[in-house]
């Protein structure tokens, strides 16, 4: 409490109730803004449904002008790349700690590497989106041969550790055995997160993964 002791000299104190003043609005910090916007488009992509997601939406969604969009990124592209880089760097950062995991064998880690890219999906429903392409029709032609690189990248994987479980199983052609499984494998798993996204995700990709993983890998 105040009493007249404590007052500054000089200065007349109002007996009106002080007017409350608004909250000022606090500026994000260096990349946050980056961060906030693609949260945004990641989480207007999870609408089922959704149509083509365009730049004034999204400003809309973070109550911004488009403008201050392009202060962060130079165009709608970039700003699917960073997802794309988001989604990249999350799963081979994982797919890379199950080859250096010791004693699994090929076909364990086959396993694991599919069950990953699944689960993955499945918490991330607007990325499913980009990772099948569907919400990249519209867009930069890059995008889409990124996300073909991608799951290039993903079956080479494959290729790589079944090549050694075909040897261990006695194929006379390890190679080809390894191409074959690994194709179909990566074509398995990209059915799976298409048949998610076109659900309108209601059909979870991991619906009797581990059975399935078990008769084809």
């Amino acid at each position: 409490m105040q009493n007249d002791e404590t007052g500054y000299p000089g200065v007349e104190t109002s007996t009106e109730t002080p007017t409350t003043a608004a909250p000022a609005r606090k500026r994000p910090k260096p990349g946050e803004r980056r961060v906030q916007i693609l949260q945004a488009l990641a989480a207007m992509l999870e609408q089922p449904g959704a149509e083509r997601v365009t730049t004034a939406a999204l400003a809309a969604r973070l109550d911004v002008s488009e403008a201050a969009l392009y202060r962060h990124f130079a165009s709608k592209a970039q700003m699917f790349e960073g997802l794309i880089d988001f989604i990249e760097q999350s799963v081979f950062t994982l797919v890379n700690q199950i080859l250096e995991r010791e004693g699994a064998t090929g076909a364990q880690q086959a396993a694991r590497i599919l069950t990953l890219l699944v689960q993955f999906a499945e918490r991330n429903p607007g990325m499913t989106r980009v990772m099948v392409g569907d919400a990249l029709v519209f867009e930069n032609e890059r995008l889409q041969q990124r996300m073909n690189q991608f799951f290039d990248k993903i079956e080479a994987t494959l290729r790589q550790v079944l090549r050694g479980a075909a040897s261990a199983d006695g194929s006379t052609t390890p190679t080809v055995d390894a191409q074959v499984r690994a194709a179909a494998l990566t074509a398995f798993v990209v059915g799976q997160l298409q048949r998610f996204a076109r659900s309108g995700f209601r059909r979870a990709p991991s619906e009797h993964l581990e059975a399935t993983i078990a008769l084809i890998v």
